[in-house]
């Protein structure tokens, strides 16, 4: 294997919320996301020779470079860009090239920066969970999930660019993508079950008191789904920690 990128000092830079300290269900979020883009050592290089590459690299390339399957370089590129570390996009192959289009990741910022999520600011969620409680139940989530959706819809698009996957292959990718918001989440299969399970909420106290919020998980969850899968999934929020429940489990359709 090569060895790490020469000149390249990553660094780690903790966003902190109102109170600028992390609570234990923030510290295990952080470490979740962090160990899921960077706890493999090839990925650590693999994503330290993204940046050596300003036009970007594909699977091949990192296949070549580092002696691995291509198969093996694309989940740990996929990986990488479920975090927001790199983002994916097509590239069409010249006249003179055959074959489908190759997909490249291109490192996201100049420097090697690696952000710790923490709560976002308590005011601006206290705010909005007010002013969606204003709107009634029905319109508020409504509202709450288009907004999701919409997010998602543009975090899928950064994993995958314009590659389409099965509902089973996008759902890790799925799991990656909220770790890196904060949401400490995993994909689970339970026979023809699928699953995104949550053991924390980056909303904190807020969704608690507006519960209404935990429709822009599910909202996040549809749009990212449908963006990797390029259809339409149905998803359903089974148990919420707003609710009493020990975890956020949503349900998705197969």
């Amino acid at each position: 294997m090569a060895g790490s990128a020469p000149g390249i000092t990553p660094t780690i830079t903790p966003v902190a919320g109102a109170s600028g300290s992390l609570s234990a269900t923030e510290f295990s979020s952080a470490v979740t996301a962090i160990t899921s883009a960077f706890g493999d050592p090839t990925r650590r290089e693999i994503f330290l020779f993204a940046h050596t590459n300003p036009d970007g690299v594909t699977a091949t390339e990192v296949a070549a470079h580092f002696d691995l399957h291509a198969n093996v370089a694309r989940h740990h590129l996929d990986k990488l860009a479920a975090g927001g570390y790199v983002e994916a996009s097509i590239t069409k192959n010249s006249a003179t090239t055959a074959g489908r289009p190759s997909k490249r990741y291109l490192a996201v910022g100049d420097e090697v920066s690696i952000e710790i999520p923490v709560r976002t600011d308590e005011v601006v969620l206290k705010l909005l969970g007010k002013a969606l409680a204003e709107l009634g139940q029905d319109r508020a989530e409504a509202l709450a999930e288009e907004v999701g959706l919409e997010i998602g819809a543009a975090m899928g698009d950064a994993v995958s660019g314009t590659a389409q996957r099965s509902v089973r292959s996008a759902l890790h990718a799925v799991a990656d993508a909220l770790s890196a918001h904060g949401f400490a989440a995993r994909a689970e299969h339970d026979g023809d079950q699928l699953q995104i399970v949550a053991d924390h909420c980056p909303f904190g106290e807020t969704a608690v008191e507006h519960p209404v919020m935990c429709a822009i998980d599910r909202g996040m969850v549809r749009g990212m789904l449908g963006s990797m899968t390029h259809g339409e999934t149905l998803v359903d929020l089974l148990s919420s920690k707003t609710r009493g429940d020990d975890r956020c489990v949503t349900s998705v359709e197969s």
